[in-house]
């Protein structure tokens, strides 16, 4: 059988490759990755060579091709059963859906005003935009959700593991990075996903990156 391969950007930047990444790591299977840089005049055209949205991550698998990271990550919780990817109680299962849609589709301002940038921690700042302010406060509503109905059987959003929390895990970083004030609850799990060995991996990566782009760089004003 092939090798999977992995397409993604920058480590530092690139919150969607993590998500993917995150997501192919957990099933324990082996894979090569394909590094291809942010910003740069022939970065779309390389991407396009593998994806045909134009955009990372995309998973190959053989002649088969997905890109997006719920996508990436519903495939591989079909391919790699054995990874348990999902929580297996449907109560719990439809939740992880659920929040995972939501990280997919949503929190515009977030993304927006705070860039992944996992290399770097931020002087403090109010939080001043009511839109961001919003997505922050949802965010924590949905984890505190997840951790008071099916968390009691581990430090993670659905007590173990799961591709929720891959879908979250560069939110945590971003808090981390522009030190976000959280309630006790959010900070014990950011300290879970924070210590997990994936994240760990995946951050000590972005770390060892010598690229740097400048806005992607830049203190918030």
């Amino acid at each position: 059988m092939a090798r999977l391969v992995l397409v993604i950007a920058n480590k530092a930047y690139s919150s969607w490759s993590m998500r993917g990444w995150l997501a192919l790591k957990a099933t324990g299977e082996p894979f090569d990755e394909v590094v291809i840089p942010l910003d740069r005049p022939d970065t779309r055209e390389r991407i396009l060579r593998y994806s045909p949205s134009a955009k990372v991550p995309v998973l190959v698998d053989g002649d088969v091709r997905v890109w997006e990271s719920l996508a990436i990550g519903e495939y591989l919780a079909e391919k790699f059963p054995a990874a348990r990817l999902w929580p297996e109680e449907i109560k719990a299962r439809a939740l992880a859906r659920a929040v995972s849609a939501e990280m997919h589709a949503g929190f515009m301002p977030l993304r927006r005003t705070m860039p992944m940038n996992c290399r770097v921690t931020y002087e403090a700042r109010p939080i001043k935009d009511p839109e961001l302010a919003a997505d922050i406060a949802r965010i924590e509503a949905l984890w505190a959700d997840c951790r008071t109905r099916f968390g009691s059987g581990g430090p993670y959003l659905f007590g173990r593991y799961t591709l929720a929390d891959a879908m979250f895990a560069p939110v945590v970083n971003r808090f981390t990075t522009y030190q976000v004030p959280v309630s006790a609850v959010t900070a014990a799990y950011m300290k879970a996903i924070h210590a997990h060995p994936h994240v760990a991996e995946w951050v000590a990566g972005a770390q060892a990156e010598t690229v740097r782009i400048d806005k992607y760089e830049a203190a918030p004003n």
